[in-house]
């Protein structure tokens, strides 16, 4: 996967991973199961809403609290193809580019881009195109490494591939 594009999900500062997926579902590691309630604190109808391959844009802080991997499971799992944030949490971050989650920080695409847009990433250039207002903002794009495990569809198959 060298590209994502989808409609955008907007949500705020500090969307911290109780709110992804909350801990009265963590009895489960099955990633349906968790991408059943993602976000549903936060936005009760996400997931009637999500499409594979849509796109969630935050603001700051993005996967912070506990260092759940259950979050950017749920994430993916539910069609989400990137996260696009101004920051992420550091745990986050590393959780989600280990099981294959493509995650964009651009402080200025975070801020500007609306909900419904529709948005396309470039990977390897870390360039995001808001098609809605023909906009373009510099990512911070994936060193050739992270690139290839999120090819690999996570750290794991990486690994078992080499």
């Amino acid at each position: 996967m060298k590209s994502a594009k989808g409609t955008v999900h907007k949500f705020g500062d500090n969307v911290d991973t109780d709110v992804i997926i909350p801990a009265r579902y963590l009895n489960t590691s099955k990633a349906e199961e968790l991408a059943a309630h993602c976000m549903e604190d936060i936005d009760a109808d996400f997931t009637k809403k999500v499409k594979t391959g849509d796109i969630i844009v935050a603001t700051k802080n993005f996967g912070c609290g506990s260092s759940r991997e259950h979050a950017p499971i749920a994430i993916k799992a539910a069609g989400i193809s990137c996260v696009i944030a101004e920051t992420f949490a550091r745990i986050f971050y590393r959780n989600s580019i280990n099981i294959g989650l493509p995650i964009v920080e651009c402080p200025q695409a975070a801020e500007e881009i609306a909900e419904g847009d529709e948005v396309e990433v470039d990977f390897d250039s870390g360039i995001i195109t808001d098609l809605t207002t023909k906009k373009q903002y510099q990512g911070q794009a994936f060193p050739e490494f992270m690139q290839k495990i999120i090819d690999a569809e996570g750290l794991v198959n990486y690994i078992n591939a080499k």
